[in-house]
């Protein structure tokens, strides 16, 4: 299973939300892949604590390697270096990854993701991709590359205003270049029940008919420790309201 956390929308949560449901499926025993599209890089930061990977590594790297000619290539799964929890395992980010984008779209490379990611499809039972907060070269060839893609949600009008915009974006990728690929669902994040904005805009949502997943994710400054100890709410905290919303999210994405 490949999955997509996307929103063009930055301060969504999208690293957070991939690095945490991705670890929890590592706690459940699973081989589990993060790949970190974004140049800010913050997933792999998450994972690892280190602020960039060797630009040889990762999917830097990789990129690097789609835009030479080589008969001896690495594989994909060279790009891949494991994390210090169990079962999860990281193709890192790099700043490097801005400079890259022109040449990787003027030589045609979009479906390349997707044909690396195919050769790892043995090795991994699943694979979460993070992206940048735009559509752009990297972004969409995620969604080439994925099978579901999940939608953060933070409960403002800006976000509420970009969601249908976002889903016309994926609907034509779907339509274009990649027929497996489905909206998994909307995931509400920095949820506060008191208010009454939040809870009415879920309900709206709900009443158009959109994909909101339950739980939503509620609010919590313990989400900052866990960015500050690069560690997912999952081993930092197990019995954490937030590391319980969590695994029941996991719990409910379809399988």
């Amino acid at each position: 299973m490949r999955r997509i956390v996307f929103n063009q929308k930055g301060g969504v949560g999208k690293s957070t939300i991939t690095v945490n449901l991705a670890a929890i499926a590592a706690s459940l025993g699973k081989r589990v892949l993060v790949i970190d599209l974004d140049p800010q890089g913050n997933s792999s930061h998450y994972l690892t604590g280190e602020s960039a990977a060797d630009a040889r590594q990762g999917v830097a790297g990789l990129y690097q390697q789609m835009l030479s000619i080589s008969l001896f290539g690495k594989k994909a799964d060279d790009f891949i270096s494991a994390t210090r929890f169990p079962g999860l395992s990281l193709m890192a980010s790099h700043p490097e990854l801005a400079e890259m984008m022109v040449k990787l779209e003027s030589r045609y490379k979009m479906f390349k993701l997707k044909e690396a990611l195919d050769t790892l499809d043995d090795k991994f039972d699943e694979i979460w991709i993070d992206t940048p907060p735009a559509l752009n070269f990297y972004t969409r060839s995620a969604l080439i590359a994925a099978e579901r893609c999940l939608i953060p949600f933070d409960c403002d009008a800006f976000s509420r205003h970009a969601l249908l915009g976002l889903i016309d974006s994926v609907a034509e990728i779907r339509t274009d270049h990649n027929p497996a690929l489905s909206i998994e669902g909307i995931v509400v994040n920095q949820f506060q029940p008191r208010a009454s904005l939040p809870k009415r805009m879920v309900e709206e949502l709900r009443e158009q008919g959109l994909p909101v997943l339950d739980p939503p994710l509620p609010a919590s400054v313990k989400i900052r420790e866990s960015h500050e100890a690069c560690s997912p709410m999952i081993f930092l905290e197990p019995r954490h309201k937030l590391s319980q919303a969590y695994a029941a999210l996991y719990q409910s994405l379809p399988a």
